[in-house]
């Protein structure tokens, strides 16, 4: 993409042509990344093995830690890109795509060795017990403790390269190693092929990362000469003002992944005293809601760009314009999909595995979930603006009241009153707070700007 087709993208193309042109690839990367996840819980819920399929459930949070670096790096490297490029200061965004690379390889290679050294700590505080323990090693093994680097580093070069506009070669790079990871999986876990299981699955997803990994690197080599994303070490030098504001953004969004992580081994915590069937019941229902999540987040981080280069150009009109647009297009598919998991609750669970048990009660946390989806659009779409603008302070704030205010207290409390079945209920709690506050802030930020515009 030129220097000009960038410009009429951000500048002059109508709001909803623009909205869908980076946000539909975003969309489709998003979901087919959770396709693949779900990938690994169907074919592992075919061995009909509710301890192959708690492994998978129980790794959840330390692959969710991954976001951790994934937001400090991917998320603040690319808010402060589109930034720089809102300014046209160009050899700045090149110098911050170096810093954004060499920073997250260092960091994917700290937690990978971390958990290689902390593996035993880590699998009894993550809920695994004898009877889980090796499945789930096993699982760790192949995506978290070899995985890191190409987990990582494959989300956060797709960040830099979306920045600038490349959503669909974006989208293709993330899409290609998920299709690998859905063709290996059936060779890896099922006794039809190597017979491995979760492990299998793990494998599976390592391989899945190391390809997508390869289509960024022959991306950048062949577009050198037209793109501002460089992971060249000449591009890579010290500056300041440059990593505070990849900090200002990236750390807010690091620490709400890190309380992500708590609240979900928290969740999984709670759901281990019931057994290995609740274990692998309320897997199954958050990664069976995290399909229409996805498709929201995708949505509030495909616009990001769009929101970052007119905020930083002061072109509020069009910001507001984007934001408004975006909050209706997301209205109107929540209600569809929120409706339809509500009434389908019992066949989505059913498709992974059939076990009355297990359908029974991922059945009920499932529809509790969906209740969730139309705060989480306004929440999400709230921190959107928040990372995209550099306002990591006001990203942080949701951060904190989103988990520690919020959710982790009524995880306790609704456990308490309702055991197992209130616990899908506390996210519920606490997106419906957040989202009341999200519209508060928004209205008030749009009104500073209408002010700021007229003075």
């Amino acid at each position: 993409m030129s220097t000009q087709d960038k410009t009429e993208l951000f500048e002059r193309t109508p709001i909803p042509a623009a909205v869908r042109a980076m946000a539909i690839p975003t969309i489709i990367s998003s979901l087919i990344t959770i396709i693949y996840n779900l990938a690994d819980t169907y074919f592992v819920g075919m061995l009909n093995d509710p301890i192959q399929n708690a492994a998978v459930t129980l790794v959840a949070p330390l692959m969710l830690a991954f976001n951790a670096v994934n937001n400090l790096f991917g998320v603040g490297t690319s808010s402060m890109m589109s930034r720089l490029l809102g300014v046209r200061d160009y050899q700045s965004v090149r110098r911050c795509s170096a810093i954004g690379f060499y920073c997250t390889v260092c960091s994917a290679g700290l937690f990978s060795l971390a958990s290689i050294l902390l593996r035993p700590g880590l699998l009894t505080m993550l809920g695994a017990d004898a009877e889980t323990m090796a499945a789930t090693a096993g699982y760790m093994q192949w995506t978290v403790c070899f995985g890191a680097v190409p987990a990582i580093l494959n989300v956060v070069m797709a960040y830099m390269v979306r920045s600038e506009g490349a959503t669909l070669h974006a989208s293709i790079g993330t899409i290609s190693g998920c299709v690998l990871n859905m063709i290996l999986d059936p060779i890896f876990i099922l006794k039809g092929g190597l017979d491995m299981g979760a492990a299998g699955a793990g494998l599976a997803t390592f391989l899945g990362n190391c390809g997508a990994c390869c289509y960024f690197f022959v991306l950048l080599f062949v577009r050198r000469k037209k793109t501002y994303v460089s992971i060249s070490p000449r591009s890579f030098a010290f500056d300041k003002k440059i990593i505070l504001g990849i900090c200002g953004v990236g750390i807010p969004a690091c620490i709400q992944n890190l309380l992500n992580v708590t609240s979900m081994t928290l969740l999984n915590n709670f759901s281990a005293a019931h057994g290995s069937d609740a274990v692998a019941a309320m897997g199954i229902a958050q990664k069976t809601n995290m399909v229409p999540m996805n498709l929201f987040f995708g949505l509030s981080q495909g616009i990001l760009p769009l929101i970052g280069y007119n905020y930083a150009s002061k072109n509020y009109k069009r910001m507001k314009g984007v934001v408004l647009y975006t909050i209706k297009l997301a209205i109107c598919s929540v209600a569809v999909v929120s409706t339809a998991y509500f009434l389908f609750a019992d066949s989505l669970i059913r498709l992974f595995m059939n076990n009355d048990v297990i359908v029974d009660y991922g059945a009920q946390f499932l529809r509790a979930m969906c209740l969730q989806l139309p705060f989480m659009c306004m929440d999400f779409l709230a921190v959107g603006v928040f990372q995209s603008t550099g306002m990591g302070n006001l990203a942080l704030l949701f951060a904190i009241l989103r988990k520690i205010v919020f959710e982790i207290p009524a995880l306790f409390l609704l456990n308490r009153l309702f055991p197992l079945y209130g616990l899908p209920y506390a996210q519920v709690v606490s997106e419906g707070m957040l989202a009341i506050i999200a519209a508060v802030v928004l209205i008030r930020l749009f009104k500073r700007m209408e002010t700021e515009v007229s003075s």
